[in-house]
């Protein structure tokens, strides 16, 4: 597989996934131009794409989903609860429920729940012959009884959404602190790394730091949370980066 993170952070998240017969996106919530242009920095464009999996109903991971399935008609894959958050969708002919796993041929879909403050929401793992990528975002904490199903995979494109110090003093409204640290918000620096630490195995190629706040949070910030979290677990990893929120990481093969 090859993967591309489009867009990332509060203003509009977009993954794309290449295997090798089908063009994937994970969330469409940034503009139709924007995604266009950057799928043709990589190669393809929208009417490329066969599937368009949703992490949940947000406008920053939808705001372009309507306009997508107008003209290009893909297969969207969703909760039962997300596509009735979305009244757009009611007649929509081309669409896939999660269940525990969906097998095209080509990749796999698995889904755990995650905990964030919408009707419901998901984090991913794709998988496409020996090639494997979690995607998660969005969430106030991992449950561990998912950690097996998460463990030892080749790329993570894990939420880093916050530094807590910088939460704390920052300049959003006390009620708008509370919702991002809460079990229903975001993942901090520290706890992002913790499940990361907890994760990466032998198989692991790549982490994507994700979703970071432009306010309460900068990329070195993120980043030397990472690298202390592993440095005091002894365990050796550099192969990260940031994804950002204007500009697409480079195509990485896992």
């Amino acid at each position: 597989m090859l993967v591309s993170v489009l867009a990332s952070g509060s203003k509009g998240n977009c993954t794309l996934i290449k295997t090798n017969y089908n063009n994937i996106l994970i969330d469409a919530g940034t503009t139709l131009r924007y995604i266009n242009e950057k799928l043709k920095e990589n190669g393809i464009m929208l009417k490329d794409i066969n599937y368009i999996l949703i992490s949940h109903t947000h406008s920053d991971h939808v705001s372009a989903l309507k306009s997508i399935i107008n003209k290009y008609k893909p297969i969207i894959i969703l909760s039962k609860l997300m596509y009735d958050d979305l009244d757009f969708l009611k007649d929509y002919p081309n669409i896939i429920f999660l269940t525990d796993l969906i097998d095209t041929g080509d990749f796999t879909v698995e889904n755990i729940k995650t905990s964030h403050d919408t009707t419901d929401s998901r984090g991913y793992i794709i998988t496409s012959g020996s090639s494997s990528l979690v995607q998660i975002t969005d969430t106030g904490y991992l449950n561990q009884k998912y950690f097996s199903k998460l463990k030892n995979k080749n790329l993570y494109i894990m939420e880093s959404n916050h530094n807590i110090e910088m939460l704390m003093h920052g300049k959003y409204p006390k009620w708008l602190k509370n919702r991002v640290a809460s079990d229903v918000g975001h993942l901090s620096n520290e706890s992002s790394s913790f499940y990361l630490s907890n994760l990466i195995g032998p198989n692991t190629k790549k982490i994507i730091l994700a979703h970071l706040s432009e306010e309460n949070n900068t990329p070195d910030l993120a980043l030397k949370t990472l690298e202390k979290e592993l440095k005091e677990k002894n365990i050796t990893f550099t192969d990260y980066e940031v994804a950002k929120q204007n500009e697409k990481t480079e195509l990485v093969e896992v």
